[in-house]
Formats: structure tokens, C-alpha cells, sequence
């Protein structure tokens, strides 16, 4: 079965080379590249032939856009920063040759702050990242964008590593944008958001992270997470609340 690797790329430098080199295996790569400033496009030429210099007109549907280029029966969908291990690739191309199914979720593990992040509900935390070209396609969500499949889904063993904020100011970067993104689709939803929301989720949030899916054994960097998560909810309904104003 052949298979096709497909991300969205800008101002990658940083990361893109490692992703890429652990997918040298595959028989396609597409990049949709947003007109990166650093070397991004002349990092990702090393590796394909097949870059897209393309406006962000958003995640999904930058991302539909590599899924339309491809050629291959299969695709696996990365972030920039995210690494298939070789037992992940081994296992990827040992399913494909004998599989019903039309999509793999896998599991991905975080390494944040220095440090794999083994609870918080963020492990195993499987994504659905593999599937057959014909039975999928991006849902249209501002933010934490994901596949609709048509069909059945499987599940692999072996984790896709994911290399995300390495230091605070990175997550505050995304923070901010992530936070309204999130608050504009719920605004567009018809959700609204009152002092409770803004007061009580967030307590909900951290609770449940830290206390209910054990992040305390997770050290002060699972303490750290569960806090800024705990932010991000408070922020998100902040900022709901004031567009419906």
C-alpha cells in the first residue's frame, strides 16, 4: 500500500527537519507551506519536491488542500512538530498491508516543559492521523481541527512522539491565538458565556487534570500544565464572552 505524508507548514525552521527525516520512509510528502520567512521551504525541499506556497486560509482547510495533492491510497497527517518513531513507522506499514479498516487512531505522547508528559489526560490521548484518501476529510473547526471518517477505525500501540511548547513564551504565544480561535467558533455557534462559565469551567478543568487523571504524578511541570490548561478555559470564555457583547 502506498502512502502519503502531508503537514501544514510556517516558520517551522526550528522543527521541520527532525519530522521530516522520521518519514523519509514514506512514498510521498506534501507540504502546504504559508510563505514561511525563516528556511522552512528550503529545509523541506531536502526531503520532496512537493511544496505549496499557499495563504492560511485556516488549519482545515489548508490541510484539505495537501490531501488533495496527494497520490497515495493511504495518509498520515503530522504537525511540524511531531516524530514517527521506527516502531511506529514498522507498524504503520505492517497494518497497511493487511487491514479492513479505513483510519488508525494512535497514541501521542507530549513532551512539555522538558519533560514526557505521562498523565493530565494527555496520554495516551489517541489522534486519528492514518487513513484511506477516499473515506476522509478535514472538519472545517477553527481550532483543534480533526478528520471525519467515513468507515471503521483501528487502533495502533506504538506512540507518535510530539515535541510541543519547549518553553513558557512559546505556549503563551499560541495561548493567545488558540484562545481566540476557540472563542470566535463558539461565538459563531450561537454559545455564549456568562460569569459562570468563565469562573467555574476552568476549576472543573483543573481539577479534572490534575486530580482525576493523576497530573500530580506528572511533577511540577504536570502542575504547570494543569494550571495554564485550566488558563486557557478561563481565557476562551473570557473572550466568548466579550464578542457577545
Amino acid at each position: 500500500m502506498s502512502i502519503s505524508v502531508i503537514l501544514i507548514t510556517l516558520n517551522e525552521e526550528k522543527n521541520i527537519d527532525a519530522c521530516l527525516q522520521s518519514v523519509q520512509w514514506a512514498d510521498e510528502i506534501v507540504v502546504v507551506d504559508s510563505f514561511s520567512t525563516d528556511r522552512t521551504i528550503e529545509i523541506v525541499k531536502n526531503y520532496t519536491d512537493k511544496v505549496i506556497l499557499h495563504p492560511f486560509d485556516g488549519y482545515a482547510e489548508n490541510k484539505n488542500l495537501a490531501l488533495d495533492r496527494t497520490t497515495s491510497e493511504w495518509i498520515l497527517w503530522l504537525d511540524a512538530d511531531e516524530r514517527v518513531t521506527p516502531e511506529l513507522s514498522d507498524e504503520i506499514k505492517h497494518v497497511l498491508n493487511k487491514t479492513e479498516y479505513q483510519g488508525f487512531e494512535m497514541p501521542r505522547k507530549a513532551f512539555f516543559l522538558g519533560r514526557w508528559i505521562k498523565h493530565c489526560g494527555w496520554y495516551p490521548g489517541y489522534v486519528l492521523r492514518l487513513f484511506r484518501k477516499q473515506n476522509a476529510r478535514f472538519s472545517h473547526n477553527k481550532v483543534h481541527e480533526g478528520l471525519i471518517l467515513d468507515g471503521s477505525c483501528g487502533r495502533l500501540t506504538h506512540a507518535l512522539l510530539h515535541y510541543t511548547d519547549d518553553s513558557l513564551e512559546h505556549y503563551l504565544w499560541k495561548f493567545n491565538r488558540y484562545t481566540s480561535l476557540a472563542a470566535e467558533e463558539l461565538h459563531e455557534r450561537g454559545r455564549r458565556a456568562g460569569l459562570g462559565s468563565i469562573i467555574f469551567r476552568p476549576v472543573f478543568a483543573f481539577l479534572k487534570m490534575y486530580f482525576m487523571k493523576r497530573g500530580f504524578l506528572d511533577g511540577i511541570e504536570g502542575l504547570m500544565l494543569c494550571l495554564l490548561s485550566a488558563g486557557y478555559v478561563a481565557v476562551k470564555y473570557a473572550k466568548t464572552w466579550e464578542l457577545g457583547k
